[in-house]
């Protein structure tokens, strides 16, 4: 059961201590700074906290990459400007149910995507967490990426593992294109579905970590009155 506000739908899954995000990155590990016992010590009778200390890598459940992430003079994400990332009008692209791995420039056709977070429905986040998450995932093809930038996106996601089909080859058109024209990206969405195609805004935004490429986000769609 999914908890919140009325008129808003999460777009992020929670993060645990040993979770798995991509297959061959460490799971996040989470251990006590401060414990509430050591807390008694140092404040009034009834008084506790808890401090944890929080080991993971920037691509941990659903993140955001910054143009940092793909070239070494691009901004991080302390240089995002919250206009890119907060309450962008929300253009949801379905291909879930279709069976078709790749989202093209055809699933674009004639949508207007200028200044829109561009996010894609492709219903195997589903699967987040278990070993078919990453096997053949839907992905963004090379033609439609490169559509994006020329058409005005603002940000791109995707409830998938990679924006990139990942192949033995190493390319990553997708991340190429999109963070060259400084359009972040956003991985591992959830909950597109309850999102309609048009009408809603999108955020999805990280703190302000200088020289960090990625790190997760909460993310979160407000839904049209």
């Amino acid at each position: 059961m999914v908890l919140g506000l009325p008129g808003f739908v999460e777009l992020c899954h929670v993060i645990s201590a040993g979770m798995v995000t991509c297959p061959g990155l460490p799971g996040p590990e989470a251990t006590p700074h401060l414990t509430r016992e050591a807390s008694r010590e140092v404040h009034a009778p009834g008084t506790e906290f808890v401090i944890h200390a929080v080991r993971m890598v920037g691509n941990t459940g659903t993140c955001l990459d910054s143009r940092f992430h793909r070239y070494p003079d691009g901004g991080d994400l302390a240089g995002l400007p919250l206009e890119a990332l907060a309450d962008l009008p929300a253009l949801v692209v379905r291909t879930a149910g279709s069976g078709r791995r790749a989202v093209t420039v055809d699933d674009l056709g004639g949508l207007v995507v200028a200044g829109c977070a561009v996010l894609l429905h492709t219903g195997v986040d589903a699967a987040f967490g278990t070993p078919d998450h990453a096997v053949d995932a839907p992905s963004l093809a090379g033609d439609a990426a490169r559509e994006l930038p020329d058409r005005g996106a603002a940000l791109v996601g995707i409830d998938a593992v990679n924006t990139d089909e990942v192949t033995e080859r190493g390319e990553r058109p997708a991340h190429t294109v999109l963070l060259r024209a400084g359009i972040p990206i956003v991985e591992h969405l959830t909950g597109l579905g309850r999102v309609p195609g048009t009408g809603a805004r999108s955020t999805a935004a990280p703190p302000r970590f200088a020289g960090f490429g990625t790190f997760p986000v909460r993310a979160y769609a407000r839904l049209p009155d």
